[in-house]
């Protein structure tokens, strides 16, 4: 297995308790790590085969998976970018989205793009709305703000926007959303079909 800068990639890291459980694993398997973030891993030394190995299958049972190739890191960091920009409020969204992550990512937004479907299924553009509906629920589940709030917060161009796209997803209103007893909420690592 080959690693470079003693950087491991991880797949299906969505929230701070992904972070969280992977660190556990590490210091229960005695890895020496400068940082955990969603999607990478900062070792301080570098492992065996064989005790890459062990993490790779203990990752493995707790859903995460160690990945390898190239083009799996590029998607899984594409991920992890949208699904902060869905949660980050102070971010400029007069930025385009596709020059955001060419910039991030540091691959042209059509490689990006296409790299992503073919992985995911689904296009960025769609992986973006299903975040953003996942993270309304959250917030609706909450009760701390009004709909309102919540459109001007994922910066809707207005509630009725937002209601649109949230029926298109869900098939109920977000207000009828609210009254069920039973949010049928998607953990963020089963977002796609």
């Amino acid at each position: 297995m080959n690693f470079d800068n003693n950087v491991l990639h991880i797949k299906n890291m969505v929230c701070p308790r992904c972070i969280s459980v992977v660190e556990d694993i590490l210091h229960e398997l005695n890895f020496s790590f400068e940082k955990v973030k969603l999607g990478e891993v900062i070792l301080n030394n570098f492992f065996s085969n064989n005790q890459v190995y062990t993490l790779k299958e203990k990752l493995k049972s707790h859903g995460f998976e160690l990945l390898e190739d190239k083009k799996g890191k590029i998607v899984e960091a594409l991920k992890t970018h949208i699904i902060q920009l869905v949660k980050n409020p102070n971010f400029n969204h007069s930025t385009k989205l596709s020059s955001f992550l060419s910039k991030e990512i540091g691959y042209d937004y059509s490689y990006i793009s296409s790299l992503f479907t073919a992985n995911e299924r689904v296009t960025i553009e769609k992986y973006v709305i299903l975040q953003k509906i996942e993270y309304v629920k959250e917030l609706l589940s909450y009760d701390e703000l009004t709909l309102s709030e919540i459109a001007d917060k994922l910066n809707y161009s207005s509630l009725a926007a937002l209601s649109t796209q949230f029926k298109s997803i869900t098939g109920t209103t977000p207000s009828h959303f609210k009254l069920l007893t039973f949010h049928g909420r998607k953990s963020l690592d089963n977002l796609i079909p």
